[in-house]
């Protein structure tokens, strides 16, 4: 059973293998001891600050974890998630960004679950597609929602160079043990000056440094918790402009009376000290 408060993750298997990783933001091993939580653990880099599982699972343990019961779980949240969707799209002015492109464009949703953002964006005119790494997840999108899903990791769907206008991923980056990789990769399959949109937890925000190990998102699939800054420089060094950031979140429902979450989910949209941050950068060249 998972930890009260934190966010749905799946259990540590038992064998699961772990390695040792290098800071994907500034490359270095060094790393000091910051959370030892129930079977894994989170380091920061002494280089930059970022923090991540080292030692990690191997990604073919972690890929294991997306079964039947997580299936299971992103059916079941499938419309709430797509409502977070939507709103922090809006927050970073989806509207205005997709006028501004042509009129024969192309959407990929990384991370897609069951299809429901691909299912959207088609509706809306754009050549869509998803990558799932959960198969039940994606089979059930490709049949109810008669959607193009890819089953598998980015790299496997090989897709042509230049093949995107927008490539859109919410809380998948901070799951995947090499984050740059899969940056490099996204900035392989957009077209010049493509726009790429990423929405994950913040480590940077109020939550974070109020709870600690305690907080929602340091949770075990969970390889990496990027702050502003890091991932920032991580998609700069790939060749990504950010063009702006917003983050959302204040207080976690449950955790303060209704009347200062309120206060403070406000301010963390003013301020950027929200729990989750969303990112919009621009292909160079």
């Amino acid at each position: 059973m998972n930890e009260r408060g934190k966010t749905y993750y799946t259990e540590p298997k038992p064998g699961e293998r772990l390695e040792a990783a290098r800071c994907p933001v500034c490359g270095t091993s060094l790393v000091k001891p910051l959370w030892q939580l129930n079977g894994f653990a989170f380091a920061r880099c002494r280089g930059c600050g970022h923090v991540y599982q080292n030692p990690r699972p191997q990604a073919k343990d972690l890929a294991e974890r997306y079964d039947e019961d997580y299936k299971a779980y992103e059916i079941e949240s499938a419309a709430a998630f797509f409502k977070l969707m939507r709103l922090g799209l809006d927050d970073l002015g989806f509207d205005e960004l997709e006028a501004s492109l042509p009129a024969e464009k192309a959407f990929l949703d990384l991370g897609c679950a069951t299809g429901a953002l691909v299912e959207h964006a088609q509706k809306r005119g754009w050549k869509a597609v998803g990558v799932e790494l959960c198969r039940g997840s994606a089979e059930y999108g490709i049949k109810t929602r008669g959607v193009d899903i890819r089953i598998g990791t980015l790299r496997d769907a090989r897709f042509a160079a230049d093949s995107f206008d927008l490539v859109h991923s919410s809380h998948l980056i901070e799951h995947i043990p090499e984050p740059g990789e899969l940056v490099d990769e996204i900035a392989r399959v957009l077209k010049p000056a493509g726009y790429c949109i990423t929405v994950t937890p913040t480590v940077s925000g109020l939550q974070a440094r109020l709870f600690g190990g305690r907080w929602r998102s340091a949770i075990a699939d969970h390889a990496h918790l990027f702050s502003q800054k890091g991932l920032c420089r991580l998609l700069n060094e790939r060749g990504f402009s950010v063009i702006t950031i917003k983050t959302w979140g204040g207080m976690a429902q449950g955790l303060a009376p209704a009347p200062i979450k309120r206060v403070l989910d406000k301010a963390a949209k003013r301020w950027g000290f929200g729990d989750v941050m969303a990112l919009l950068a621009r292909k160079e060249g």
